[in-house]
Formats: structure tokens, C-alpha cells, sequence
């Protein structure tokens, strides 16, 4: 770094007390400098962030001008406030729900900041990235949705930007699908943007997560959409691509999922459609993987031999867990939610049987590990495969 391109600090207004813990000192790194600054994380990296605001504010470390001209503005008891009164939890490394997967970043997020489930690392540790153009097609929206709901129904949950198109296709389908989804903003995670999209992201935070590498209130500029790609490929096990031009910003998080060592798959399209040529060019340029259904992408993104592609059936087809149930059976195992159990009773009525019924349909699917009973309630049972199943289940 050149002494053109640094400064080092002087004072900004009287230090908040809670610039003495490790967490909200991190939380005033996020508002002083922008997402990837490369002397910010030396900083961290070499002092703690306690030491290093600290010195910053003596005038004892050099870092990129941006800083200096915020410190005036920095007001950690404001920021802390802002955060508690949106509902907004703070996770810094070290904590539990830390997601370790940021981690392999040469220049990881100084915090992060969660509206919804705070414990990301759970949240993420069965997950798949699902992004694309934003001018997509009825083909990129229909797919996405598709892997969303198959990948859903299997226990991952969905990551994406929460842009129009392809992220919102992929969000609303996880929702859709009773999975969790976690939409990663280029903004502050108080914030509506999309503001079209309000009630989608009030809807992943009360069942997933909104996260954002950004303080309360933050706008969104470009560099940081760019930023936050490095985030959504790194949060998730793998990344699909699903619809993309040539110049599409889904691309780079495809390469940050490479260059980090995770999946990457990709979604053909038609040849003549330029809203696919981006996923031609990684399938024909790169080592990602053409994949065309949620089992696929589940084989990419899963655990060895738990995710692996069932079987095939006399007719070439994959086969499933629940393929062999007879046609009631059939519509009791769909009637059963994924993630929040359901009372028998609403089950009964979904699923248009009766109660005598219900419950040896039920006690057979959970005999044959595809449902399970949770406090008096049912939910499916999504990170398995049931293999070898043979013949229908009779009430």
C-alpha cells in the first residue's frame, strides 16, 4: 500500500464505552470502512479490533482514507441502539453461529449482521447457493424455483441475494417449499431493498435469516453488491447458476465459490438464449457442473454417499423415497410439512382422509423413516434417503 493511497486518524468524537468489547469494536470497524478493505483486515488481523480502533484513534494506524472521513460520524452507542430496537443480532467471529465457511476469505466480513435465526453456522451447514440474472426468463424463474422447492423438500436451505429474478424465484419457491432461506443484502438488514421485495424479506427473517456485512441503516452502493457475492458463495456448501448473460453478476460469485474450492454448478439453457450464455461458458470454460434437477444440484452440495443420486427405476428415471406409495399413502406424505410440524388433524384435512386412516399411514411412512413425530405434531424427514423402498403402504 502506498503512502498515496493511506492516512492515518485523528480524533472523532468521545469514544462509546462499548468500544472496549471485542464485538461492538468490530461493529465500528463496519461502519468506518467499506467491505474488503485490505488494511482493515491486517489491522484486525495483527491488533484485535479493540486495540486496533484504538490506535486508529490516536493516529497510530495507517489505513485507507475512507475511515478518517466517518470517525467523526462513528457513534457505537447509536449503532448498538439502532441494532437492538430492528431486531437485529450482531455475530462477529468467535461466536457460535459464526458461519465458518467466510472464513475462507482472504478478506472476510469485519461482522456480520442477522435479522432472523443468529446461529448462521447451523442455518448454513446444509446449504446451496442459488443465483442469476435479474432480467430472467419464465425458463431461469421456472427452474430456479424448481431446484429451490426439490432442494427445500431435502433439507438444504436456500441462499441467495434477494434481487429480482432468479434470487427472488429461488427464495419465494424455499419459502414455499417450508425450508429456511437466507437472503444476503448488499444494504443494511433493516433494510427493504428490492422495496418490492418487504414482505418476502420480513418473511425469510422470521423462518431463515436477512444478513448483511453492513451497520443498520447502510445503503446499498455497488462495490458492496460486489462484496456481498463473496458472502453468498462462501456461506453455502456449493453454487448454481441458473440463468446468466456474459456479463451477468452471478458470475463472480460463481468464481468466488471457485477460487475458494466449493461446487459450482450450472444450468443450460436453450443455445440461442443470450440470458444463458454466461452458464455455457462456465460449463464449457471452468470445471462447474451441468446440472438440471434438485437431486443433482443435491449430490454437488450434500454429503458423501447421504446425497448421492438414487437409483433408477425400468424406466431410465431417478427413483425416490416415497415412488413406491400408493396413491393415499402418496397424498398423506405430501400433506406433511417440512419444517414446522403440522396436528394430525390439519393433515387429515390437507390431505382428504380419515382419521382412522391417518394414523396407520402415518405410524407406515414413519416406520419407513419418511416422516417423523415432534411434540405431538409430524414434519417429513429431509436429510436422509430412504433406499430400496418396495411396495405401497396400505392403510
Amino acid at each position: 500500500m502506498s503512502a498515496s493511497t493511506i492516512t492515518s486518524a485523528g480524533s472523532g468524537r468521545r469514544p462509546s464505552s462499548l468500544e472496549r468489547d471485542e464485538r461492538w469494536a468490530r461493529v465500528a470497524w463496519a461502519f468506518l470502512a467499506e467491505p474488503r478493505d485490505p488494511s482493515v483486515v491486517q489491522a484486525l488481523d495483527t491488533y484485535g479490533a479493540v486495540e486496533a480502533l484504538a490506535r486508529f484513534r490516536a493516529g497510530q494506524l495507517l489505513v485507507r482514507p475512507g475511515a478518517l472521513e466517518r470517525l467523526p460520524d462513528l457513534d457505537v452507542d447509536d449503532l448498538a441502539h439502532a441494532a437492538d430496537r430492528q431486531g437485529v443480532h450482531v455475530v462477529v467471529p468467535g461466536d457460535e453461529g459464526w458461519p465458518l465457511g467466510v472464513d475462507r476469505l482472504d478478506e472476510p466480513p469485519y461482522a456480520l449482521f442477522v435479522r432472523g435465526y443468529p446461529d448462521l453456522d447451523t442455518l448454513v451447514e446444509r446449504s446451496v447457493a442459488i443465483v442469476g440474472s435479474r432480467a430472467a426468463t419464465d425458463y431461469g424463474m421456472r427452474t430456479a424455483a424448481d431446484l429451490a422447492e426439490g432442494l427445500g423438500t431435502r433439507g438444504f436451505t436456500i441462499i441467495s441475494g434477494a434481487a429480482y429474478g432468479i434470487d427472488s424465484a429461488a427464495h419465494r419457491a424455499a419459502l414455499a417449499s417450508g425450508g429456511p432461506t437466507v437472503a444476503v443484502l448488499a444494504c443494511g438488514a433493516d433494510r427493504y431493498y428490492p422495496a418490492a421485495h418487504r414482505t418476502m424479506l420480513n418473511e425469510i427473517a422470521r423462518t431463515g435469516a436477512v444478513v448483511s456485512e453492513v451497520p443498520v441503516g447502510a445503503a446499498p452502493y455497488r462495490s458492496r453488491f460486489l462484496a456481498r457475492n463473496r458472502l453468498i458463495a462462501t456461506l453455502a456448501r456449493a453454487t448454481v447458476v441458473v440463468e446468466a448473460s456474459q456479463r451477468s453478476g452471478s458470475l463472480t460469485t460463481a468464481r468466488h465459490a471457485r477460487d475458494n474450492h466449493l461446487p459450482v454448478g450450472a444450468v443450460p439453457g436453450p443455445v440461442t438464449s443470450m440470458a444463458s450464455a454466461g452458464c455455457h461458458a462456465l460449463i464449457r470454460d471452468t470445471d462447474a457442473v451441468l446440472v438440471t434437477d434438485a437431486a443433482e444440484v443435491a449430490e454437488l452440495a450434500g454429503r458423501i454417499g447421504e446425497d448421492a443420486l438414487p437409483g433408477l427405476d425400468e424406466l431410465g428415471r431417478p427413483r425416490e423415497p416415497q415412488d413406491d406409495l400408493d396413491p393415499v399413502s402418496y397424498a398423506v406424505w405430501s400433506a406433511v410439512p417440512v419444517r414446522s410440524g403440522a396436528s394430525p388433524e390439519k393433515i387429515a384435512a390437507a390431505a382428504a382422509v380419515d382419521a382412522r386412516t391417518l394414523i396407520g399411514i402415518l405410524a407406515a411412512l414413519e416406520a419407513l423413516g419418511l416422516v417423523r413425530r415432534d411434540a405431538g405434531t409430524w414434519r417429513k424427514v429431509t436429510a436422509r434417503r430412504v433406499a430400496g423402498v418396495t411396495g405401497g403402504v396400505t392403510p
